[in-house]
């Protein structure tokens, strides 16, 4: 092997059995190839920071990387902290791991009096208050939904290195972002960006803006970066933007010393700035670089990966710009042994199909498996609360993943500063280290079996409970010398970039949430068409991102996959829902399916011409078939629920200054009292309500049928 030096290690063995021996031929291909440019095509479940990690450490114990001279990059704190925690399992905890905009922050900091002077700004960690006084200074009315939504465009434009004087030509296509028109937004981009200089404040998408500017026209700092760090290594370098990616080059300063790693077929967060385009082009930009694919899937039984590979496979062309953007699947190869086939489950409504996941899950529990290896995933957080009350009917306990940080519940603080008191005072008398933190904490609530019942009781012994399991899982990887000291040490880096060990609770998450975690057993669920895709994916570019992310959701299983939508919302109500096209071809029996009770039944087939709901006459105009009914046929909603949504159009529309048909025509108000929607995904299926008015009063439509 080039570049690599076989060295006998301190308790025996050389470098390759310490470091290689349990990776698989591409894995240790990754390990070994030490020197760039190197494109790694990693599949879901195939090992792909075990092959990094494990090839940083080779290069550092083998002399290859002093480890002060390699930076290896990632995109969530989270991931660093994984990250950084492997390595310092490896015995090269000296190598920085870091986020793109902890790594530039950090740049910055230091740089930034040598460089512009002075003192570094403030910086902005949320948007909304700058936006709303933006939106003042134009004399604009925005609610809170509309400056979430303002934030992300903002957010995106800056990561596609898009400035308010660029916006409008970059912005094509992209809709209406709070319910306002381009031109207006690029205005309020501007006075956004005035009200940052006022109050001399940076956001964080200013950080990289700032640095590549820095490095860029400051030839003395970008040496010293350079100088800095030699050798590079990117994860998920499907998800860069175009700003990181200029970011990666000025670092690398037209050397190759770089290592990325990715999946295109994973590409979900592309309304964010992130392109696939970087990973796919790799090659074109590299031409010499070493293409290593794995395609070993560790994680998921052969079931759970022949269903992720036929959704990818059952993709059709869909036009030169989609079909160009879609990257040809690398095809994952099972590794373990056989398990269940997934299930599908057709249900009546949102009720019965909560109760029934519910149900399966209290199964799955009593036969053994624990709460903390099961999730429930869903495509909008909205959708959560029903199975919230499923699952606390059921007696079973669950954790809402981007509820309540873990680090913030009170009982985990104050287990902190126990053992952080504990650190200081008490001497090493050789009692191992988790023995030491189960003492400890057995004051606060702590016990070795857990309470009875559920409650907050409940949740605070689960707390605890991973605490303790956390230190036994340190404690058996760092080995001698891992004392309370380290172990406190070790939570606070976790604490300051939120990464939480397991809490023994069903996991409840958005299928976006879900990326990177895995579970034994997981429930997809709500997969019914205007959810998954979801209703505004309305191009060919974005339904394909939306199979992608189903793609993340299944290969999220180790063993048990159960997959199931619902015929309409409530009990009772009219099944108007269709399964999600995506499942097509990949439910058993082809076209049928299988409902809550068990008995097969056969997919609703299309209509051509639309019948009266009340009478059965065909439609013949726009207004009819908007509200499903003939003009003479009596109507079906309450002539309250309409009048309070009359009263709110007109109300919205002097706010804006327009005619009230412009907010919503009398058919679409009528097609929503009749069908009283009570979500937004629900709301965008009536006939009249597009992308942009849901985005803009969508809110508003729920809070008046809600008060109605």
């Amino acid at each position: 092997m080039s570049e690599q030096t076989t060295v006998q290690a301190e308790h025996g063995g050389t470098l390759e059995d310490r470091l290689l021996a349990g990776l698989d031929d591409e894995q240790r291909e990754v390990a070994t190839t030490l020197h760039g440019p190197v494109c790694v095509l990693a599949g879901a479940g195939t090992g792909k920071t075990r092959a990094i990690t494990h090839r940083i450490a080779y290069g550092v114990h083998s002399g290859v990387y002093p480890p002060q001279r390699l930076l290896a990059v990632t995109f969530t704190a989270r991931a660093a902290a994984e990250m950084r925690s492997r390595l310092r399992d490896l015995g090269v905890g000296g190598v920085q791991a870091r986020t793109f905009h902890a790594a530039a922050l950090r740049q910055l900091q230091y740089f930034w009096p040598q460089a512009v002077g002075g003192a570094l700004p403030g910086l902005l960690e949320h948007k909304a208050q700058a936006i709303a006084e933006g939106a003042r200074r134009l004399r604009l009315t925005v609610d809170r939904a509309a400056i979430r939504d303002l934030a992300s465009e903002i957010e995106w434009a800056k990561v596609s290195m898009l400035t308010p004087s660029t916006y409008l030509e970059g912005a094509s296509g992209r809709g209406e972002p709070g319910g306002l028109q381009p031109p207006t937004v690029a205005r309020l981009f501007e006075a956004y960006e005035d009200v940052k200089v006022h109050r001399n404040l940076i956001d964080f998408e200013d950080v990289l803006l700032i640095t590549v500017g820095i490095l860029q026209e400051d030839p003395k700092v970008a040496a010293t970066v350079r100088d800095q760090y030699r050798h590079f290594v990117v994860d998920e370098y499907q998800d860069v933007s175009p700003l990181q990616q200029r970011l990666l080059e000025l670092w690398l300063g037209g050397r190759e010393e770089l290592c990325v790693v990715g999946d295109a077929s994973q590409t979900i967060y592309s309304f964010t700035g992130a392109t696939s385009a970087h990973l796919l082009e790799f090659g074109k930009r590299h031409p010499d670089a070493a293409v290593i694919r794995l395609v070993r899937d560790y994680r998921s039984s052969p079931q759970v990966v022949r269903l992720a590979n036929q959704l990818l496979a059952s993709r059709r062309p869909a036009g030169p710009a989609a079909d160009a953007r879609w990257a040809e699947p690398l095809g994952l190869v099972a590794q373990r042994p056989n398990g269940p086939e997934p299930e599908f489950a057709e249900c009546s409504d949102d009720e019965a199909e909560a109760a029934t996941v519910a149900r399966r899950i209290a199964a799955l529990v009593a036969a053994g498996t624990q709460p903390k290896d099961i999730a429930v995933l869903f495509r909008t957080n909205g959708q959560s609360q029903a199975f919230e009350q499923a699952l606390a009917a059921a007696g079973i306990g669950y954790q809402l993943r981007g509820g309540e940080r873990f680090f913030n519940r009170r009982e985990v603080r104050d287990g902190l500063l126990q053992l952080r008191g504990a650190a200081r005072a008490v001497a090493d008398d050789g009692v191992p280290v988790a023995q030491r933190v189960r003492d400890i904490l057995s004051s606060l609530g702590y016990s070795e079996a857990p309470p009875s019942g559920g409650g907050a009781t409940r949740e605070r012994w689960e707390s605890l409970a991973a605490l303790v399991a956390l230190a036994d899982e340190l404690a058996a990887a760092r080995g001698e010398g891992f004392g309370l000291a380290e172990f406190v040490a070790e939570l606070q880096e976790r604490a300051t970039a939120q990464h939480a060990p397991a809490v023994q609770g069903v996991t409840l998450a958005s299928l976006h949430a879900a990326k990177g975690l895995e579970w034994d057993a997981v429930f997809l669920v709500g997969l019914s068409e205007g959810l998954v895709p979801i209703s505004f994916a309305d191009t060919p570019v974005t339904i394909d991102e939306e199979r992608r992310l189903l793609y993340v959701g299944i290969t999220r299983a180790r063993e048990f996959l159960h997959l199931s939508w619902s015929l309409s919302r409530t009990p009772g109500g009219r099944a108007h829902r269709r399964p999600s096209r995506f499942l097509d071809g990949l439910r058993p029996g082809g076209s049928s399916v299988v409902h809550s009770g068990g008995t097969p039944r056969k997919r609703r087939e299309l209509k051509g011409p639309t019948a009266c709901r009340v009478c059965g006459a065909i439609l013949s105009t726009g207004a009819e078939r908007k509200v499903g009914r003939c003009a003479n046929c009596p109507p079906s909603y309450e002539e309250a629920t309409f009048e309070a949504l009359r009263a709110w159009r007109l109300e919205r529309a002097k706010e804006s200054d327009i005619p009230a048909f412009v907010v919503f025509t009398d058919a679409t108000l009528t097609a929503i009292a009749e069908a009283r929607p009570a979500s937004l995904a629900e709301l965008a299926q009536v006939a009249g309500v597009g992308r942009a008015k849901l985005e803009r009063y969508g809110e508003g439509v729920l809070e008046v049928l809600r008060g109605a």
